[in-house]
């Protein structure tokens, strides 16, 4: 046997080793294709009815925003009407109920002093 000869039988062996890790590495590379396509088969079966209920909930949520948003300004316009009718009866009732305040205390103290118990009091002089 030359060393030519022996030089082929070394490549010959070295490439028949070569082919056989290329095809053990193609077959687990299939293997991993096949578990990832059956990974997403059933993660798209999951997916598909998750997606809907999502749609439905985000609709029921978004109906009850505006559900919601319609009782706000509903309560909004409850506190203007309220806020405006305090103030016009704060107005209406302001004026009267002083008067008859001072009324009520002006009868007082002359009762006071019909009664002696309440001395007139020193009037001020104004310059």
């Amino acid at each position: 046997m030359s060393a030519g000869d022996l030089a082929a039988v070394i490549v010959s062996v070295v490439m028949v080793g070569v082919v056989a890790v290329m095809a053990v590495s193609v077959t687990a590379l299939l293997r991993a294709l096949r578990d990832l396509r059956a990974t997403l088969d059933r993660l798209t079966a999951d997916a598909v009815p998750l997606m809907g209920e999502l749609r439905d909930t985000v609709s029921a949520a978004g109906a009850e925003v505006d559900r919601v948003d319609g009782l706000l300004e509903s309560a909004e316009a409850i506190s203007a009407r309220v806020d405006g009718a305090s103030r016009l009866g704060y107005l209406a009732f302001k004026a009267p109920l002083i008067r008859s305040m001072a009324l009520l205390r002006g009868i007082g103290r002359a009762w006071r002093r019909l009664l002696g118990r309440d001395p007139a009091p020193a009037r001020a002089r104004v310059r």
